[in-house]
């Protein structure tokens, strides 16, 4: 453990599919390496959520004007909490972690981030979170177009079915009344909005790794990654390289 967090701090981006677990496995990648962990999905799901709250989406369909006239409105942070071992999102300073996990904002989370405005300020809130580096993120586009220089990149992916079984799990769990059906259609209807839209569209990034966790448990999951990241950090970084062949 002590040698895993005392070698070179890095970034690493978790792009994927919604459901995938990408948040669930971050965390466990930032607390295994002592790194800080930054949830992006959650940040598009508490501006969508704004937007419900403040009348700016209606019966599923989104204003996009009345979205970008509110977010100068909108602050968004993360706050440790120590009861759950994790941060949770605050949106103007109230709590909003639970809120933002609902099938309604699920629903409309999509066409939201879709918005060029939307994805410009929260692409630069995530950018100065991450330029210290030793920060793990997940999302759709943190290896592609928020940190395309990122030392580390996965890609996860996992069955439809599957992943909506898992949300369906997650979702019951917090006593929420939800149907499987809806939430695999939600879970195909993400995947193709997320890969057609016109800004920042869902692909993996051609250097990333890809994860295809349909069948792993977390602990499974965990040891394949701690291989792929010595294999990352034991090689010498581009720095080290130029500064390499400058002393030749």
């Amino acid at each position: 453990m002590s040698d895993i967090k005392q070698k070179r701090k890095i970034i690493i981006a978790v792009d994927g599919f919604s459901s995938c677990g990408k948040s669930t496995f971050a965390k466990a990648i930032a607390a295994r390496l002592g790194y800080i962990f930054i949830d992006t999905g959650a940040m598009y799901r508490a501006v969508t959520l704004y937007a419900l709250s403040h009348g700016a989406i209606r019966s599923g369909i989104v204003d996009e004007e009345a979205v970008v006239k509110l977010l100068p409105e909108i602050s968004i942070t993360f706050r440790f909490n120590p009861q759950r071992g994790a941060s949770d999102i605050y949106v103007n300073g109230d709590l909003v972690e639970g809120k933002i996990r609902t099938i309604e904002v699920s629903n409309c989370v999509s066409p939201v981030s879709a918005i060029p405005e939307v994805r410009q300020k929260l692409v630069a809130m995530q950018q100065e979170m991450g330029r210290n580096r030793g920060v793990v993120m997940d999302g759709r586009d943190i290896g592609t177009v928020v940190f395309p220089d990122a030392e580390m990149k996965l890609f996860m992916t996992a069955d439809p079915a599957v992943r909506a079984q898992r949300r369906y799990k997650e979702l019951q769990e917090k006593g929420m009344p939800v149907s499987l059906e809806e939430i695999e259609r939600n879970v195909r209807e993400r995947d193709k909005a997320d890969m057609s839209r016109a800004v920042s569209p869902l692909r993996q990034a051609e250097d990333a790794i890809v994860l295809d966790n349909s069948h792993m448990t977390v602990e499974e999951q965990m040891e394949w990654f701690l291989k792929k990241f010595a294999e990352v950090t034991n090689r010498p970084s581009e720095h080290e390289r130029e500064e390499s062949c400058a002393s030749r």
